[in-house]
């Protein structure tokens, strides 16, 4: 680049996205002259879904601002919890974040998952089409201008993806009320009217069932309800929703 010169800055929580020769603290940068801001932001390796104000000299600028010799620029991160407007709250995860994704049901969130790699452009294409924020730890993806919202999934344990997400976003949580194997919604199922679907053994150990109003999965408190309800009541206890232990949900037919 032969163009004005910058100060850039980013903030402590983004330095994971930029050279390490940036994360000290402000660092000079060449331009072109031409570039916006927001082009300069992400050519730092900083996705934009990360960014949130973008301040000149200390006052706030659209991404669209095209910088000038000697400002100072400081890129924030987005503010929490972050507002997602035009839709409800909805959430595609990309095939690696599977665990992610039925935690989030577990916990009664809209969390679409794709099982087997679609590719990037059909997952932003479906971002779009259904108006859903797309989570990925797929810098390249989430920079693909088709996507409706994205964010950065900061994480790679499941834990504290979740936390991640849920303190990012502040969902509202219904725990036990979505299938975790499809996304669809549960029923109170009556035993008889279920007990074609289940083992012997089943029927004999339980009467408190549940159902999916899509894909008909019938849910019990099984051998694993306790660690899905640690799960529940710990995210419940931190973040708010409905109390935990209010549902069939361990186990599937």
């Amino acid at each position: 680049m032969n163009g004005p010169e910058i100060t850039v800055e980013v903030a402590p929580e983004l330095r994971l996205f930029v050279p390490h020769e940036r994360r000290g603290g402000p660092t000079p940068l060449v331009t072109d002259g031409a570039s916006t801001l927001g082009h300069v932001v992400e050519s730092l390796g900083v996705p934009l879904t990360e960014a949130g104000a973008l301040l000149v000299n200390g006052a706030p600028v659209a991404r669209s601002h095209v910088p000038g010799p000697g400002e100072h620029v400081t890129v924030r991160a987005v503010e929490r919890p972050q507002q997602i407007p035009g839709a409800p709250l909805r959430f595609l995860l990309d095939v690696h974040l599977g665990t992610l994704a039925r935690r989030l049901r577990l916990l009664g969130v809209d969390a679409a998952y794709e099982s087997e790699d679609i590719g990037d452009p059909a997952l932003a294409a479906l971002s779009a089409r259904e108006r859903r924020v797309l989570l990925s730890r797929d810098r390249g993806l989430l920079r693909r201008r088709e996507i409706w919202a994205g964010a950065y999934v900061y994480s790679d344990r499941p834990k504290e993806q979740l936390r991640d997400v849920l303190g990012r976003f502040a969902p509202v949580l219904a725990p036990w009320t979505r299938c975790t194997a499809c996304n669809g919604t549960l029923a109170v199922a009556a035993k008889d009217a279920v007990s074609g679907l289940l083992e012997h053994g089943t029927q004999e150990a339980y009467d408190v069932f549940a159902q999916c109003a899509e894909c008909d999965r019938v849910y019990w408190r099984g051998a694993h309800h306790g660690h899905l309800e640690t799960i529940v009541s710990e995210a419940v206890r931190e973040f708010g929703g409905a109390a935990a232990g209010s549902g069939a949900g361990s186990a599937g037919a």
